[in-house]
């Protein structure tokens, strides 16, 4: 093996550690706030570190530049941090509860109170 192809073994293995680290946030985190977390950070990473290893794989076997990679990690790092933004605004609008014991921001009550846009 290359050292190209060590690199590109070493980011699948970034990646899919990345990815079971955002699945265990969903499952071991005590509410919605703070499960937001593990698909808007650690999964949005092991996604994007195993496109990366695609892209570099597909140009290591003269197979061209791989813009589906391209343009799927571009939607996943726009589209992840929105959506979980949207989520947490609706579930504070709803009211969800937090775990309990958490210290909740001064403002909370504040944002809770502000009426969505129309």
């Amino acid at each position: 093996m290359t050292l190209y192809e060590w690199f590109i073994a070493a980011l699948l293995v970034i990646g899919g550690l990345f990815t079971l680290i955002g699945a265990l946030g969903m499952v071991k985190l005590p509410d919605l706030y703070t499960r937001l977390h593990a698909p808007t950070k650690a999964t949005t990473m092991g996604i994007g570190c195993i496109l990366l290893a695609s892209m570099l794989m597909r140009l290591d076997r003269n197979e061209g530049f791989g813009i589906q990679e391209l343009v799927i990690s571009l939607f996943l790092f726009i589209t992840a941090p929105v959506s979980a933004y949207m989520i947490a605004k609706a579930a504070m609008h709803l009211r969800v509860p937090l775990q309990p014991g958490s210290d909740p921001h001064r403002l909370l009550e504040k944002a809770r109170d502000q009426q969505p846009p129309q």
